[in-house]
């Protein structure tokens, strides 16, 4: 929406990120110059809101913060309107417990955190008031918005280039999950049910569980790594339906699986409760647990689905609806910033 404006960021990595970032006018903090910083990066944990506090960006009307963490805490002047489009208040600061027994954090560091997650939590209640406008991913990030910082916020959901996906003629006979392979994807859930069933699982995408999640899956478990995104719209067009295992704040790839007219058979929680429609796109299981996840592929019949319908669901997540919504959300709260006369652009 804004393709000139300048991107700022506490750490940058050009070699780990798309070629199409290269062009990007991307402005680091003091942080990318410190040494180990962009293979290392969780000890610096502390130095990240100052980070973001040092931008000077007194010379912008409109700044657009996207953050699961430190972004919002920028610094700008009373005529600068702040929008902050929250993926989630931070997880390791308001939901403490739950992301270390999650993460395996080591026992040591679970002893030497706390103290630092005090200041932080002060800082990032601090950093909320700086926000003019929060949006929101999801239902249930607006509730945690309003629980940890007490804003009201508007949800956009993230949105997805239905164009880049289509319907396939037809299926093959596996079903199909694509994420990152990290714990509170709860990708295991999925591979001892699919151990038990015997039933063809595609697994696309890599992380820090992979070699344990490999360890224990049978032959029928099938691990494809990365693969590129042309690739996985393929595997998301020929699959018999996407596996949806995870708690997640929205969960692109639900959509993704929708867009090429595939149904989704997710855990009902989280952004899945508000991408997938029971019985027209997708079926739920109600339990995190290998038993009711079994029960759910078994019920599951594919030609109940009607592709064709399921993408057209999809469409109401599209990147044009995003544009429009956002767009119309930016006129609104410049406006009411700087006086119903002004306007952003023309």
């Amino acid at each position: 929406m804004f393709p000139q404006a300048p991107i700022y960021t506490s750490i940058y990595e050009p070699k780990a990120m798309p070629q199409e970032y290269r062009s990007w006018d991307i402005r680091t903090s003091f942080l990318n110059r410190l040494p180990l910083i962009r293979r290392y990066h969780q000890p610096f944990l502390p130095l990240y809101p100052l980070a973001f506090e040092q931008f000077d960006l007194g010379e912008y009307d409109l700044v657009i913060s996207v953050t699961s963490a430190f972004a919002h805490g920028v610094i700008t002047p009373p005529k600068t309107l702040h929008i902050c489009y929250c993926l989630t208040p931070t997880r390791f600061l308001w939901d403490y417990h739950d992301y270390v027994r999650r993460e395996g954090v080591p026992s040591l560091v679970r002893a030497l955190l706390p103290p630092f997650l005090n200041y932080l939590r002060l800082w990032d209640q601090v950093a909320a008031d700086r926000v003019d406008h929060f949006v929101a991913i999801s239902q249930a990030v607006q509730r945690r918005i309003e629980k940890y910082y007490r804003r009201e916020s508007t949800i956009i959901h993230p949105p997805i280039n239905t164009i880049a996906y289509e319907v396939a003629p037809a299926q093959e006979d596996y079903f199909l999950i694509v994420s990152r392979l990290v714990p509170y994807k709860r990708i295991d859930i999925a591979v001892r049910a699919f151990n038990k069933l015997g039933l063809p699982l595609v697994i696309v995408g890599d992380g820090r569980d992979r070699a344990p999640l490999e360890a224990m899956a049978k032959p029928n478990v099938v691990f494809l790594g990365h693969i590129p995104d042309g690739e996985i719209g393929e595997q998301l067009a020929r699959c018999r339906a996407l596996i949806f295992p995870g708690k997640e704040d929205f969960g692109l790839s639900a959509l993704e699986a929708q867009a090429a007219g595939r149904p989704v058979i997710a855990y009902a929680g989280g952004g899945a409760l508000e991408t997938v429609v029971e019985g027209v796109t997708g079926a739920f299981f109600h339990e995190q647990t290998v038993e009711a996840l079994t029960g759910a592929v078994e019920r599951f019949k594919g030609e109940h689905y009607d592709p064709e319908a399921i993408r057209r669901h999809a469409e109401g997540f599209d990147v044009s609806v995003f544009k429009r919504k956002m767009g119309g959300l930016i006129e609104r709260e410049y406006a009411a910033h700087r006086g119903e006369g002004d306007k952003l652009w023309n």
